[in-house]
């Protein structure tokens, strides 16, 4: 599995964790970096280790795993990286003084909520 369909997975099991404001950033073609950025919240460090640990449990399923995990221990901001798909999970104020949205405001985004995830 890769990018795209990867990025909409992870997207999913953010959200069956309750992770708010989750989007997927294309970057293909904007960064060497990676090609898809997977941002979202959780409203405190349990939250956010949740939405971490499901994400990683729900790919472990289907026998991939990530390269790198930082920040669990804190979880004010979650980092998983699976190479072509990078996950930030952050507590809202921390996702706001690092403005990651702002950083790659050109890139295509897609917003996943439940309605746009079941319709």
């Amino acid at each position: 599995m890769q990018g795209k369909e990867l990025a909409r997975r992870i997207a999913i099991a953010a959200l069956e964790k309750k992770a708010e404001n989750i989007r997927i950033f294309d970057l293909r073609g904007l960064s060497s970096i990676t090609d898809f950025f997977v941002i979202c919240s959780g409203v405190t460090d349990l939250h956010t280790r949740a939405i971490q640990e499901g994400i990683v449990e729900t790919l472990k399923e289907a026998s991939i795993r990530p390269w790198h995990v930082e920040g669990e221990n804190l979880g004010r901001w979650i980092l998983i990286d699976y190479v072509d798909v990078v996950v930030h999970i952050f507590q809202p104020e921390v996702r706001e003084y690092y403005g990651l949205e702002r950083l790659w405001g050109d890139a295509e985004i897609e917003e996943i909520t439940d309605e746009n995830v079941k319709a």
